[in-house]
């Protein structure tokens, strides 16, 4: 049974997430505003998360739903994607929640469906949560006054269907924006270099997380971070083989921490080739690190958690380290931007120790 959506006259906020990630800092947000949000559970806080199909994704949005719900958020769950007309049914089913909500919580700026969904509610107040580094572009964007565009997208003419959606784009984008009586928050565990005029960034510190789990048990040798570079066409496939093994000869790892989106192909080349126990996480890395046990040594290449662990982990003796990601890596499909982007990650990151990009043996 679906919850209501709350109780007349009580100011009720609504978030809406695609990723475990995005939820995780949903429930940040939602700490850091003390108990107001769920004073009433299920009256002024519903969280919907709109569901991929991939199953990994799915699977680790179904646990963080549970701790949710255990921390008295009111959970919808709608299959967005399941079919041609699912998102029509999925925003004809929260058309009435957007219209009532006076608060509207949204994790990826970037998406085409939060764009639609932004189109609707009448909500004076707006919050951005993180989706990763991806918000670092968001808010640069956001102040120079551009299109909304991943940093990985490869650049020139846009594709016929960015072109379907630049309306819905450009409007989602002005939404974005403070004007009048609306405001618009950006909550970060990014640094945040660039402030659009009138956006408010308050700090993500990691403090549900640190609460909920942990310490945790520290073990020896080095844990790696994978990630989904492969996937999206930014690092060559085999260069991205060559660093895993060069990094865990050198640096003694023995896991690798799958990203959500690494294919299953690559992880068994990278099993069976480095020797690499391979760990797909139930739950993001920020929860899983917390609760351990962890390596005393996580390395990563530039990705979000260079940026989030050493929040996590704080006070723990864990020692992050960033691999740069070497110019040579990259495919001929890579934006323009990648380099830069990818460059920006490592340095802006804070209490981590930042390693050269590696040369395969």
């Amino acid at each position: 049974m679906r919850p209501r959506a709350g109780n007349t006259g009580t100011p009720h906020t609504l978030a809406f997430v695609e990723s475990p990630v995005q939820l995780l800092n949903v429930l940040e947000w939602a700490h850091a505003q003390g108990p107001h949000p769920r004073e009433e559970p299920g009256a002024g806080f519903t969280l919907v998360v709109l569901s991929p199909t991939d199953p990994m994704t799915r699977g680790q949005l179904r646990r963080m739903a549970e701790l949710a719900r255990e921390e008295g958020h009111a959970v919808r769950w709608e299959e967005a994607r399941g079919g041609a007309s699912a998102p029509f049914r999925t925003v004809g089913a929260l058309t009435g929640l957007l219209r009532r909500a006076d608060r509207v919580v949204m994790g990826d700026p970037f998406s085409r469906y939060v764009q639609l969904l932004l189109t609707i509610p009448r909500a004076r107040s707006l919050v951005v949560v993180d989706d990763g580094t991806a918000t670092m572009e968001f808010v640069a964007q956001l102040a120079r006054g551009e299109r909304l565009v991943r940093w990985h997208r490869k650049g020139g003419r846009p594709a016929p269907r960015a072109l379907l959606s630049a309306p819905v784009s450009a409007r989602a984008r002005r939404r974005l924006s403070p004007a009048g009586e609306r405001t618009v928050e950006v909550f970060s565990a990014m640094p945040i270099e660039e402030r659009p005029e009138g956006v408010t960034v308050t700090a993500n510190a990691f403090a549900w997380t640190r609460a909920r789990f942990g310490p945790p048990h520290l073990i020896d040798g080095a844990d790696l971070v994978g990630t989904s570079l492969v996937e999206t066409g930014v690092v060559d496939g085999e260069r991205y083989l060559e660093a895993v093994r060069t990094l865990a000869k050198a640096h003694g790892v023995h896991r690798y921490f799958a990203h959500r989106r690494e294919s299953a192909d690559k992880l068994h080349r990278l099993a069976v080739e480095t020797g690499l126990e391979i760990v797909r996480p139930e739950l993001p890395l920020e929860l899983i690190a917390r609760r351990g046990p962890v390596g005393r040594t996580v390395l990563s290449f530039p990705s979000t958690v260079v940026h989030t662990l050493p929040l996590a982990l704080a006070g723990t003796q864990v020692r992050i380290a960033v691999c740069d990601i070497d110019p040579g890596w990259l495919t001929d499909r890579a934006s323009p931007r990648a380099q830069g982007f990818l460059s920006g990650v490592t340095t802006t990151a804070r209490d981590v120790h930042r390693l050269a990009a590696v040369t395969p043996a």
